[in-house]
């Protein structure tokens, strides 16, 4: 017997007190509302109808303390919310439902097609917020579809090929939105799968070259939940496997992605020489390609690999190559790994390379400018911005502001996973122990502790 769907009660309090602002006017009351009180909310004209139909029941502690602000007097109940203990308890049984629901619904299928891209990315998305291991095995069954690597037999064709492609986009989708933590280990089977494929050979030379960058793509795609989870050395595994197979292949696109990734780590391990020349051989190979935005990303990890080794003059030089090629657009080219590369990323990079060079004020500038444009559909991103501004903050003297970014990064933490965001705060948070007296600190350090 298949469980009921869960019936919306619209929030009509909330609806009153808009009043005649459209949803998208009201929105923008919201976000200036947050910015009085030192807060970043990226509230819109969607957030505003979840909230009216009931679909949000009780806000995050953020967006409680803004509607606190804007409405004084009046408790969440008052403006139409429900108990923040009841709608977890009542979340938990609904997911429950959920899970068994999907369960049933994916082991009926034997391939789970979906209709369209956007359609599968929403069930995903869905299956893997619900949590619990039924269901997130549930949200990856697709990761799945390129079988056992030691059950494969027979030459890959164009189908083998597609699969691997969406393990990718799926990897990518997943980690978007929740971080790497609990998807590495579920990736490595797939991985493993994509190059049996290989091994055993493919019907077309245009399928065997599909499945060289699918591989590629793969093994960059894991190697990031590696690295995002903390396992550095697994990470540049990973790498180096889809660099030889960029090489094999004559993928110069697969090439210099891997050298960009190859940086990136590289800066994070410390080692800025590097990075470099990762970066810088990653711009030799994407030059021929004609997009822009890739040739910005790896300007960009060039500077910050200047930054590292403190010549500022040679990072200046590589921010102002890196905006020159940023300036000129998208463009049909530019790899699909790429979507998260915009304005936002642009600001986050070269928040980095200000912190290296200990210029922090100027850090959380870009930092905190890099929150404020971050699409909210990218969580984890908006995450790693925010902690990125709580440490630039701290380090900037500023530790009531750099306790407030703080409490935002841990609102995000429920819905992501990554030891790298978790340790930046963590080290934040050690910074800001000396000043434990101010109200605001003393919250943030002892939510922290329990989180």
């Amino acid at each position: 017997m298949t469980a009921s769907p869960i019936a919306l009660t619209p929030n009509t309090s909330f609806r009153r007190l808009r009043g005649r602002h459209s949803p998208a006017e009201f929105a923008a009351l919201v976000r200036r509302a947050a910015r009085d009180i030192g807060e970043t909310v990226s509230c819109d004209a969607r957030y505003i109808g979840r909230v009216e139909s009931g679909e949000i029941r009780c806000p995050n502690y953020a967006y409680e303390r803004v509607f606190l602000h804007m409405f004084p007097g009046r408790t969440l109940a008052d403006l139409g919310f429900s108990p923040r203990e009841a709608v977890r308890g009542r979340d938990r049984r609904d997911r429950q439902a959920r899970q068994a629901r999907q369960a049933r619904q994916e082991h009926s299928r034997l391939l789970p097609v979906p209709t369209t891209p956007s359609e599968e990315s929403d069930v995903l998305r869905r299956a893997f917020m619900a949590g619990g291991s039924a269901t997130v095995a549930a949200a990856t069954l697709n990761l799945g579809l390129l079988g056992d690597h030691r059950r494969v037999s027979g030459r890959a064709g164009a189908s083998e090929a597609a699969a691997v492609e969406e393990a990718v986009r799926q990897i990518r989708l997943l980690d978007d939105r929740h971080g790497a933590d609990t998807l590495y280990r579920r990736a490595a089977e797939p991985l493993r799968t994509a190059y049996a494929l290989l091994d055993a050979g493919a019907t077309r030379q245009s399928t065997e070259d599909r499945l060289h960058a699918g591989a590629g793509e793969l093994a960059l795609s894991v190697g990031w939940l590696a690295h995002d989870s903390g396992r550095l050395d697994d990470a540049r595994s990973h790498y180096a496997e889809a660099l030889a197979t960029s090489r094999v292949s004559g993928n110069a696109a697969l090439e210099a992605h891997a050298f960009s990734n190859t940086a990136f780590l590289a800066r994070d391990c410390g080692r800025p020489r590097e990075a470099v020349r990762a970066a810088q051989a990653g711009l030799r190979a994407a030059r021929t390609l004609g997009s822009a935005r890739l040739l910005s990303l790896l300007s960009l990890r060039e500077a910050g690999g200047w930054a590292g080794l403190a010549d500022r003059r040679a990072c200046e030089e590589a921010l102002t190559r890196a905006h020159t090629h940023f300036s000129r657009g998208p463009a049909a080219a530019d790899p699909e790994w790429m979507s998260f590369f915009g304005e936002a990323e642009l600001e986050s990079l070269e928040s980095r390379c200000w912190a290296a060079l200990g210029e922090y004020g100027r850090a959380a500038r870009h930092a905190r400018r890099a929150a404020d444009l971050q699409d909210p559909h990218f969580a984890r991103n908006l995450a790693l911005y925010t902690a990125e501004l709580a440490a630039d903050l701290a380090r900037a003297g500023a530790p009531d502001e750099a306790a407030w970014a703080g409490q935002r990064v841990l609102d995000h933490l429920a819905e992501v996973r990554s030891t790298r965001i978790s340790s930046m705060l963590s080290a934040t948070a050690r910074t800001l122990i000396p000043h434990q007296r101010s109200p605001r600190v003393g919250a943030f350090l002892t939510r922290q502790a329990e989180a």
